[in-house]
């Protein structure tokens, strides 16, 4: 699974799941929107995420699961256990790892055969990652997963376009691999250890159009095992959830439970469609803006844009106002999903060696 396919599937809704492992990571590095390191222990049971990855089936199953964290490869085996029950149903499993087993100079037996049950493997590389593992032992581990027969690529964060450090590494992949590896470009967001410093996301609204959010459309299992709509990280990492933007848990919810209520809210679908801004402008004008992120975690309390959604998108014809801009999204192909969530200097990077194709229709993770 190449990396132009996995960021095609992004808008298409339930067509993957985000599972966060552990918030555990070895590393300690000055960026990282989860705050994560050595000391902190806050990751779901092993048992209840493996009993929801076993409720996919053939015929009801996301197309990708994502495993992420902190760091998954410090639990080797949950990895190992739930890709192999993911590929039973037909669902392949990507991963993105800090790469802290690359100063040892080779793949552990463990992480290893972890490795072998993925569809995609991608490396966290970055200026902070550097200074814990250095990018000669980071490439030299991709290499070797590239020999597994695993696809692999690049997950590069810098300040943005004006980044030289985003200027070099991205040169030098392409020397080491000869242009045949990709790499998601990011910038770094004030989350986590960056709140302090970064810059504000650069998503925002364009006047009053509509800007639909395609982030709202994999369910996303956080670190306490709640199932929500959104992987943004205060909605991942703050409690209450807001109600429209909870879909569960893991130790309660199986996957057929957490797709429906993925495609059948209403909310959801227009927050997909036009999203939260355009929703805000258009039925609560005398609420103050916010940002965009932060305009989606207040919707469920405004009364007047619930009922808007209501009415407007139940049913048959909110199903197909969400499956039209999904289609629309994922056809316009990946690097354009790239330009306006990542680096958008960087967004075609994402389409080597695959060419930015769209390799599938979008299927609502029906699991075709």
């Amino acid at each position: 699974m190449e990396l132009a396919e996995l960021i095609g599937l992004r808008p298409v809704p339930a067509g993957g799941v985000l599972v966060t492992l552990t918030r555990r990571c070895p590393l300690r590095c000055t960026h990282c929107s989860t705050g994560s390191g050595p000391e902190v222990r806050e990751e779901p049971e092993a048992d209840a995420l493996e009993r929801f990855v076993s409720s996919f089936t053939a015929a009801d199953r996301p197309e990708v699961m994502m495993l992420t964290g902190g760091e998954p490869l410090l639990r080797p085996g949950l990895v190992t256990s739930l890709a192999r029950s993911a590929r039973a149903a037909g669902t392949r499993t990507a991963l993105l790892s800090g790469m802290f087993f690359a100063r040892s100079g080779g793949l552990p037996d463990p992480v290893r055969r972890a490795v072998r049950t993925l569809d995609h493997f991608s490396a966290s590389l970055d200026l902070p990652h550097e200074r814990e593992v250095p990018r000669a032992a980071v490439f030299r581990a991709v290499r070797e997963i590239r020999e597994l027969g695993v696809a692999v690529s690049f997950h590069l964060t810098g300040t943005g376009a004006d980044d030289g450090y985003l200027s070099d590494v991205t040169a030098d992949i392409d020397r080491a691999f000869d242009g045949t590896v990709p790499s998601l470009v990011n910038e770094v967001r004030p989350f986590g250890r960056a709140a302090s410093w970064a810059r504000p996301a650069r998503t925002v609204p364009d006047g009053e159009g509509a800007l639909p959010c395609a982030m709202a459309a994999w369910p996303v299992v956080a670190f306490d095992g709640t199932v929500l709509a959104c992987c943004n990280q205060d909605a991942v990492d703050h409690r209450p959830v807001p109600p429209h933007l909870r879909l569960g848990h893991v130790a309660q919810d199986d996957w057929p439970a957490v797709r429906s209520r993925t495609l059948g809210s209403p909310l959801l679908r227009l927050v997909r469609t036009v999203g939260p801004a355009h929703l805000r402008q258009r039925w609560s004008p005398g609420t103050p803006a916010g940002s965009y992120c932060g305009d989606c975690r207040r919707l469920s309390g405004l009364p007047e844009v619930v009922a808007a959604a209501d009415a407007l998108a139940s049913g048959a014809v909110g199903a197909l106002l969400d499956l039209t801009a999904a289609r629309r999204q994922h056809e316009q192909g990946p690097v354009s999903l790239v330009r306006r969530h990542g680096c958008a200097a960087y967004a075609g990077l994402v389409a080597a060696p695959g060419g930015g194709q769209n390799p599938r229709p979008a299927t609502e993770g029906t699991g075709s």
